[in-house]
């Protein structure tokens, strides 16, 4: 299975992960920096770890590729791509895809004392977050905990390849891994017969991630892929910024107007987490973008953080009815785009906000905005898949 197309990794053995249920306390406060992350932490289960078995944060290491296939990967592949050019660092883990909460997500398999160094810095430097993990518990997004309405605390019932099982929700803490909404230990991973050791991040910080992919194409096995992992966003700033107005680069007037018209059809209908049809009862912001951007023959990739790369970022000021809005609103991982709606003009945007909301046009908020992204066709169909 493909977890995303930006992360576009070749994963197998689904782990079916169903129905929240009971909700528990919230980790106990010794220290300001644990109050700040005390409400994405849930207290210590009945399994505690010792405050030993997972190691103090490290050095913190930006993933920049991902390679991953359907099987374990050679061990002589992981011991080649540490010895090249630009290389500072190569994290295993296990990775599938996995019905959560009953909806389809990336789930990973980690060594906690390691992967956190992987993570945005609030995940990172949460002991009692690692701790849990390592314990037994999964970690899931902030947004698929706060909008999709699974509880900290509660037991999940897992269906596992191997066996059933029962997960505690220990914390929300997005990785800052496009469409990756759910880690685990890797030893939690094999009681589920997820598949070991299929996939690898690479931290390349002085590297080209694009050339580094090109490089490998003579090294990887048959059926094994590499992809970049959340490109780099230039966040625009104020000043003039060319940019392509036709020849298939931007969108058309008409696709403007059937983008706009389609959107405004959603009104009224309920936020879901997950949802991008009528299917689901209702629509995420991102669901809500593929919708109205399908209606002009324009594909999206399905989460915010993917559609944000499809076109150019230019500043909220010089933004254009058609545009699509983009929101740094996750506060487990700074910076990462979590939140997208689509610019109506004249300040007005229409959103899909979150739980408890319905689709609606409202006032832009500039507090958590990042810019607005002009919508280049070729370039969406071409993420989109």
């Amino acid at each position: 299975m493909i977890i995303g197309v930006s992360v576009a990794t070749t994963l197998a053995a689904n782990v079916a992960v169903l129905v929240a249920r009971d909700q528990g306390g919230a980790a106990p406060v010794t220290s300001p920096q644990q109050a700040a992350q005390a409400r994405f932490v849930a207290a210590s289960g009945s399994t505690r770890v010792s405050p030993t078995a997972v190691a103090p944060q490290g050095k913190r290491l930006t993933p920049h590729v991902m390679i991953a296939g359907s099987a374990t990967l050679p061990p002589a592949l992981s011991a080649k791509i540490r010895k090249l050019k630009d290389v500072r660092g190569v994290e295993i883990v296990d990775a599938v895809q996995a019905m959560v909460a009953g909806k389809r997500v990336g789930l990973l398999g980690v060594e906690p004392s390691t992967f956190r160094n992987y993570t945005p810095k609030p995940t990172a430097q949460s002991d009692d977050l690692w701790r849990n993990i390592a314990a037994g518990d999964v970690a899931i997004s902030f947004t698929m905990g706060n909008d999709g309405d699974v509880k900290l605390g509660s037991q999940v019932p897992v269906d596992g390849k191997e066996r059933k099982s029962s997960v505690r929700v220990g914390a929300y803490a997005t990785m800052g891994i496009s469409d990756v909404d759910a880690v685990i230990s890797r030893a939690t991973a094999q009681t589920l017969g997820m598949p070991t050791a299929n996939a690898m991040l690479v931290s390349l910080p002085k590297g080209d991630p694009a050339k580094f992919i090109k490089s490998l194409r003579k090294v990887l096995p048959k059926g094994v892929k590499a992809v970049e992992v959340n490109p780099e966003i230039d966040v625009p700033t104020a000043g003039d910024q060319q940019l392509p107005t036709a020849n298939g680069q931007v969108m058309t007037s008409q696709q403007v107007r059937t983008v706009i018209r389609a959107a405004h059809t959603r009104l009224g209908w309920p936020y879901v987490w997950g949802g991008e049809s009528e299917a689901e009862g209702g629509y995420d912001c991102s669901g809500l973008m593929q919708y109205a951007f399908a209606r002009a023959g324009i594909r999206l990739p399905r989460v915010a953080a993917d559609q944000a790369r499809v076109g150019w970022v230019v500043p909220y000021a010089k933004a254009q009815p058609g545009d699509m809005l983009i929101f740094a609103n996750d506060p487990t991982a700074p910076g990462y785009i979590s939140h997208i709606t689509l610019y109506l003009g004249n300040g007005k945007m229409l959103a899909a906000p979150r739980r408890g909301t319905v689709v609606q046009v409202q006032n832009v908020y500039t507090g958590t905005l990042k810019g607005a992204v002009r919508v280049n066709p070729r370039r969406a169909n071409g993420l989109a898949g």
